[in-house]
């Protein structure tokens, strides 16, 4: 009889899972790294939530970067000192390019390290951190962990109303013409990250518009793509950027329109909040596995 693979499951802080929760799960999570005014500074170790919204409000030049292909490596070695082999799910390959960077080191470790390339972010991808120790038990290996979850990678959806364009402008994600027009009006943009990348999906003309763009866009999903609006089949989540009471009235209201699910609720990882700002609601789902 074949003895079971020990497998590691790593993920980044972009994932929303914390240092101290990482432990608790049985995850390993790589610290996102900053530049904020040409200093670095990384994630849930040397940088708290609070510190980083300081420095934000303070018009601090914050960039958001990549773990250092040594820092990966380093995390990668430690662990295949205990494991057989590593799955990996780094952030969005449409947001960032520290998926293919982490594909190309992995080309070294002769099929020991999988890459997995779900486009997942924030709140789905701890999801998918969580599908994958779901996995190991199954007693799948980490090649087809990878498998599983790059073809389940469309079953997630995440809406994310921002409080102000302001961010995305300075960021250059969006052009200061877009950006000015949604000032002038006071609109509460809502986005959607489907796969690759962050895409325009209403313009709401208040907060609580904005929320029931959220709500139906979710349920839609729920009943076109995954099989109904069920809590056995679907994860339901939200996210926020620093105003926690606000997400906090906002899982009130979603909890009354999808009765019976349970609701996950994280703030969104620094790298997302610096494109978008604070005072950001996101309502994400993803498909049970």
């Amino acid at each position: 009889m074949t003895m079971e693979k020990k497998i590691a499951v790593v993920t980044d802080s972009n994932s929303g899972i914390t240092q101290s929760q990482a432990k608790e799960m049985g995850i390993y999570v790589l610290p996102m790294p900053f530049m904020i005014n040409e200093e670095t500074f990384f994630e849930d170790i040397t940088l708290t939530q609070e510190q980083f919204y300081e420095r934000l409000a303070e018009n601090a030049d914050v960039i958001t970067s990549q773990p250092s292909p040594e820092e990966v490596m380093k995390l990668w070695d430690e662990l295949l000192k205990t494991h057989d082999e590593i799955v990996h799910i780094p952030m969005s390959s449409g947001l960032s390019g520290s998926c293919q960077s982490a594909r190309m080191l992995s080309e070294n470790y002769e099929g020991r390290v999988q890459v997995v390339n779900n486009q997942r972010i924030s709140v789905t991808q701890r999801q998918s951190a969580l599908d994958a120790l779901v996995l190991i038990e199954r007693g799948l290996d980490a090649a087809a962990i990878r498998e599983f979850l790059e073809e389940d990678k469309f079953n997630s959806s995440i809406y994310i109303m921002l409080d102000t364009l302001y961010y995305l402008k300075k960021g250059g994600r969006i052009t200061p013409a877009a950006a000015a027009l949604g000032t002038i009006l006071r609109l509460k943009p809502v986005l959607q990250i489907q796969g690759e990348k962050l895409d325009a999906f209403a313009k709401a003309r208040t907060a609580t518009q904005g929320k029931m763009i959220m709500i139906n866009a979710i349920r839609s999903d729920m009943e076109k793509r995954f099989g109904g609006v069920s809590a056995d089949k679907i994860w339901l989540q939200i996210a926020y950027t620093h105003d926690r009471e606000a997400a906090e009235q906002f899982k009130t209201q979603v909890l009354e329109a999808f009765p019976g699910f349970d609701v996950h609720m994280d703030p969104l990882s620094l790298s997302i909040a610096c494109h978008i700002g604070p005072g950001s609601l996101a309502l994400a789902c993803s498909k049970k596995i």
